[in-house]
């Protein structure tokens, strides 16, 4: 068999960005500006929110949003309840923006956090909910915000992995007070590196415009001075040089107008894209349901449509390999893979500090052991996909399938 190589992701940069790219530095523009304005409006009318601020990555979309709530009363140490199973990032970005995670297990089925074991671990330093849509399955939305509003708890959803991802109709990220999104290169809206966070509270957006500027006292929606103008009305309106002046302890994350600019292809060929990979992750479904005594794959909830970001497999019980075992024999096929992560309290050593042990949480560690994931991205066509089922077939044959 002809060895293929399988991309676990991939980007599409058109005709039409590469021209704009071009006149961008033509123009020596790089800095945050109008670009970048126009892919949050975009960004925000996609998801039907009523505003999108971008920044430097999807784990400062996490920290920024999480910063917010000092405004609103919360004290560094406060605690936010996030499941165990995720990448990493969502447990460092709590910690970053100077809270503490508190880990609850999830369910091996939807990958996503235990609602049962949420009310458990609220104490009265909770200040809020971090569900996660791991690997485009839907958080229970209705259970998490009933519990929220129960305890007066914020909800930000990650919605990393969760493009493409509806909950009874409604895309996720729009359901908490903030959502936040990572536009990394793997996935369905990128820009290369980056993030953005949604909501609708329009003094939410406007205080992460601040925060993402090092906490600057000014909350315009574009700086004019990263313009061509380079001349603000308002700069010394104030008492002091409003350039210059902080109120909050800010962060530096703001997304360039580089990557602005492939966001904005990105974002008019979404619905394609969404649409391919959808396809592509229903065809690998039914085409490894063949391997169902060796394998839990994903499960389409009535009330969700799963993102396509990638494919999940978790190995069962009874097989006689190992999850590094079979990922060595398909990067040595060619195919790129990933394991679906881990238990960051307990399996993480950067976590190790905070005194969890194995055993805590039994089902993001069996995840964590056996768990791995491959791209459907919408460049693969069928053949491709033919060929890491062929793959996967020719391991199993090598150990008694």
């Amino acid at each position: 068999m002809k060895k293929i190589k399988i991309r676990f992701g991939t980007i599409i940069i058109t005709e039409k960005t590469k021209r704009l790219i071009t006149k961008l530095l033509d123009e020596t523009r790089i800095s945050q500006g109008k670009l970048t304005k126009k892919f949050e409006e975009k960004f925000a009318q996609t998801l039907g929110v009523k505003e999108a601020v971008a920044v430097s990555s999807g784990t400062d979309a996490i920290t920024l949003a999480l910063a917010v709530l000092y405004d609103y009363g919360a004290k560094r140490g406060n605690e936010v309840i996030v499941p165990a199973l995720s990448f990493v990032s969502t447990g460092a970005a709590i910690l970053h923006a100077g809270f503490k995670p508190v880990f609850v297990d999830i369910k091996r089925e939807t990958l996503n956090i235990d609602t049962s074991k949420i009310e458990e671990a609220i104490t009265e330093n909770t200040i809020a909910i971090l569900p996660v849509h791991l690997m485009g399955k839907a958080a229970e939305m209705d259970t998490i915000l009933e519990i929220a509003q129960k305890y007066n708890l914020k909800v930000i959803e990650d919605t990393a992995e969760g493009y493409g991802t509806l909950y009874k109709g409604k895309p996720a990220g729009t359901f908490g007070d903030m959502g936040t999104f990572s536009t990394y290169i793997a996935h369905m809206i990128t820009t290369g590196e980056g993030g953005i966070v949604i909501t609708n509270n329009e003094e939410y957006a406007n205080i992460l415009r601040s925060l993402r500027a090092h906490g600057r006292a000014c909350n315009c929606k574009v700086c004019v001075l990263s313009t061509a103008s380079n001349y603000c009305p308002k700069r010394f309106r104030y008492e002091s040089d409003v350039r210059f002046l902080f109120e909050r302890v800010g962060f530096s994350s703001k997304m360039n107008e580089l990557e602005a600019a492939i966001g904005l292809g990105s974002l008019e060929l979404y619905e394609e894209i969404l649409q391919k990979r959808l396809k592509n992750f229903w065809y690998l479904h039914n085409a490894l349901k063949e391997f169902k005594d060796y394998f839990y794959l994903p499960k389409e909830e009535k009330y969700e449509r799963i993102g396509p970001h990638a494919f999940p497999i978790i190995l069962k019980e009874n097989v006689k390999f190992s999850r590094d075992e079979m990922m060595q024999f398909l990067e040595e096929k060619g195919i790129e893979t990933r394991t679906l992560f881990s238990s960051m309290p307990t399996q993480c050593p950067a976590f190790k500090f905070m005194g969890y042990k194995l055993g805590d949480f039994p089902e993001a560690e069996y995840v964590g052991n056996n768990g791995l994931h491959i791209g459907i991205h919408q460049d693969l066509k069928k053949e491709d996909l033919d060929y890491v089922v062929d793959i996967i077939r020719e391991f199993l044959m090598m150990h008694g399938g």
